[in-house]
């Protein structure tokens, strides 16, 4: 059985609508798609709970997506394997009708098919697709990228204050290595001086000595 999701405008963003899905049997989706329009799509996957009486996420659900082209023999454009909960977004590379397919796994346990003695068995899945490159799906994205925009910022302040810190941090070490230059000089040129010093008295006091030991001989 085909379900088609309505396309409302390019402009338009789709209502959020579930669907319960038996088994591990794809529910599938087909829509026309004009070339280069981009779609994006966001799901939650919920189980049946008995102990809290209403449907529920859990780690346990998988929902597999994938959209294929009709007109291009089942190009297959997106796989992809996410949890109970994701995003999904491509872009029609030409115009044609899309199948879009979810295919649920869940390692709960429970009955995955509904019946009259278990009517909360499968999976419930919600979707919300946007269709179409406009401001609402710039919209909805527009505080994840001002959150990341705000990060990018933070990033920069501290990328500076590192560099600030590392000018400084040379700046000092430099300034230390001028004092220990200086130092040592200094200290080299006491060292000379008193070497100067200490020979000049070395040779004064020969010279005593030996004119002393000199007036003792002719005494």
């Amino acid at each position: 059985m085909r379900s088609f999701l309505p396309l409302l405008s390019l402009s338009a963003v789709a209502q959020a609508l579930h669907f319960f899905i038996d088994g591990t049997s794809p529910k599938c989706f087909y829509e026309e798609l004009p070339k280069d329009t981009l779609v994006v799509g966001h799901y939650t996957a919920e189980e049946w709970d008995d102990q809290r009486h209403s449907w529920q996420k859990h780690d346990g659900i998988n929902i597999f997506i994938s959209v294929d082209e009709l007109f291009d023999n089942d190009h297959r454009v997106v796989s992809q394997r996410g949890g109970p909960g994701g995003k999904f977004t491509f872009t029609a590379a030409e115009a044609g009708d899309h199948r879009i397919c979810f295919t649920p796994t869940s390692t709960s346990g429970r009955s995955s098919w509904m019946s009259v003695n278990n009517p909360n068995g499968g999976i419930k899945l919600t979707l919300d697709m946007a269709i179409g490159e406009s401001s609402a799906i710039e919209s909805a994205d527009k505080g994840k990228l001002q959150d990341l925009a705000t990060r990018a910022r933070d990033l920069n302040n501290r990328l500076q204050d590192i560099r600030r810190e590392q000018v400084f941090q040379r700046e000092r070490e430099a300034e230390f290595r001028d004092q220990s230059e200086s130092t040592n000089a200094r200290i080299v040129r006491w060292v000379l001086i008193q070497l100067v010093v200490l020979g000049v008295t070395c040779a004064w006091q020969l010279s005593h000595l030996r004119s002393f030991f000199i007036k003792q001989k002719l005494t």
